[in-house]
């Protein structure tokens, strides 16, 4: 907590007491007190003795196993993969209850299978979706990362991922670096070795120019049409900016009022952009994530009380506010503002549910088109929403790829000693599905999965702005 406690902050508690500082003994991170009448007055609720609010949700799991099914699900990858129960979201709770009902708890924490159980967890929020009890392993891995790093301590690559946002923005000669690594072996050899980054895989490269940072003009809607703010995520504006250049294009074409997101001017940092926080909260850096989260709620907020929509492009932005930054100790106000964002899918969806969208398509005859979804868009039903704007395109014959996780997760499928499990998961459906249909255009609104495609050779994969930027009647420029 000292990055709070610098700042002078005093992390509030929505339940009795100090939420940080369970009566347990045992410290956690997060806010847990959605939890706190879980298993109350249930004999058979098996609530561990360590971790307060946070042993209720992990004992939130009712031992159905449905997690251990073999099938059409998104949970969990790397049981479906593999067949190890242990590797299922009943496997880690059975191994989370062992360890916070034991005496010795920081020792069991670190107990090697526990450890390796964890670490494959992709966070894909499956199991919030498709689990009985709705078990948020996504949610208590960054509890348990956050309760390694106060343990131990973070190692180098973590920090380097966790501020990778900030890294992106304060040094553009990061973009000749990461070409070089891509394009001599040797140097990503020595990338490995030194930080665990799989030399047989390629990492994103930076664009040449992001997406213009704050004081991009605004765009007057039509007259009774809602106000959008779009809100463009850290890897959109760094890596693909043509996403939100072609969604800016889209929603104008809409006749919607538009201006971009922008952060509250920072002293030290006036031009930096908003960031979520996710990148932090992944690695276990929960006061960092935190310090992002308020920053996002503090430029956000007095949107939300306009009366403007925010949208956002990449769905792991979304959800982490709309779902994971309600437990970093913040104030009721991140609720709202959760509440009031939406994916670009799910905004044209409510919009055509309304009768006001109305946008000019060309026909896409001929044309067919595979849809991959993201993990966090099947873990919120944003899937109903793709398919009904694509109904939209005239002519478009469109199909899903019946895929679960794409194995990339975030930084997962880059880490040296995940990437071959990684490309196993891709391989189990997504991949053959895409050789078996080479003629085909793709959809795929994850950076994540489009990566992992990418690193398999097919450079198809793109954003639902851009299938439908394509399909404008009349392109004008964003």
């Amino acid at each position: 907590m000292a990055g709070a406690r610098r700042a002078g902050w005093r992390i509030p508690c929505i339940s009795d007491g100090d939420c940080k500082e369970p009566t347990s003994g045992m410290k956690t991170h997060l806010d847990w007190s959605a939890y706190r009448d879980a298993g109350m007055g249930d004999a058979y609720a098996d609530i561990p003795k360590h971790g307060g609010d946070f042993a209720k949700a992990v004992a939130a799991c009712i031992n159905s196993r449905i997690c251990e099914t073999r099938g059409r699900q998104v949970m969990c990858p790397s049981f479906q993969l593999s067949g190890n129960p242990g590797l299922s979201t009943g496997g880690r709770v059975r191994l989370l209850k062992a360890a916070l009902s034991s005496d010795l708890v920081e020792q069991a924490l670190a107990d090697p299978e526990l450890a390796e159980a964890m670490d494959l967890c992709l966070a894909c929020k499956g199991c919030k979706r498709e689990c009985e009890a709705h078990v948020d392993m996504a949610l208590i891995k960054a509890e348990y990362l956050a309760q390694r790093v106060a343990r131990q301590g973070p190692d180098l690559r973590s920090r380097l991922f966790a501020g990778l946002p900030q890294w992106l923005h304060r040094h553009r000669w990061l973009r000749l670096l990461i070409r070089w690594r891509n394009r001599f072996a040797l140097v990503a050899r020595v990338a490995e070795r030194g930080l665990g980054l799989s030399a047989a895989r390629p990492l994103p490269e930076p664009a040449r120019d992001p997406f213009p940072g704050p004081g991009r003009t605004r765009h007057a809607g039509r007259a009774g049409m809602p106000e959008v703010v779009l809100l463009v995520d850290t890897f959109t504006r760094q890596f693909e900016p043509q996403i939100a250049e072609a969604a800016w294009a889209v929603l104008a074409a809409g006749g919607y009022g538009l201006r971009v997101a922008e952060a509250t001017p920072d002293a030290e940092q006036p031009d930096r952009p908003l960031c979520c926080g996710r990148t932090y909260l992944a690695q276990g850096f929960v006061d960092e994530a935190r310090a992002e989260a308020a920053r996002m709620l503090a430029a956000l907020k007095p949107h939300v009380d306009a009366g403007r929509v925010i949208v956002g492009l990449e769905a792991s932005c979304v959800l982490g506010l709309r779902d994971d930054a309600q437990t970093l100790g913040l104030d009721a106000e991140m609720a709202v503002v959760g509440r009031a964002v939406l994916m670009f899918e799910e905004f044209l969806a409510r919009e055509l549910m309304a009768r006001r969208l109305e946008i000019p398509l060309k026909s896409a005859a001929g044309q067919r088109l595979l849809v991959h979804g993201h993990c966090h868009q099947k873990a919120v039903g944003a899937m109903k929403a793709v398919r009904r704007v694509l109904r939209m395109v005239p002519d478009l014959e469109f199909e899903m790829v019946d895929a679960g996780c794409c194995g990339m997760a975030g930084t997962f499928g880059i880490e040296a000693e995940h990437a071959a499990f990684s490309v196993a998961i891709a391989e189990q459906a997504l991949m053959p599905a895409l050789r078996a249909a080479p003629d085909a255009a793709v959809m795929s609104n994850g950076f994540s999965c489009r990566q992992q495609m990418k690193s398999q050779g097919d450079h198809r994969g793109r954003h639902l702005a851009s299938i439908l930027f394509q399909h404008l009647e009349a392109r004008g420029g964003p």
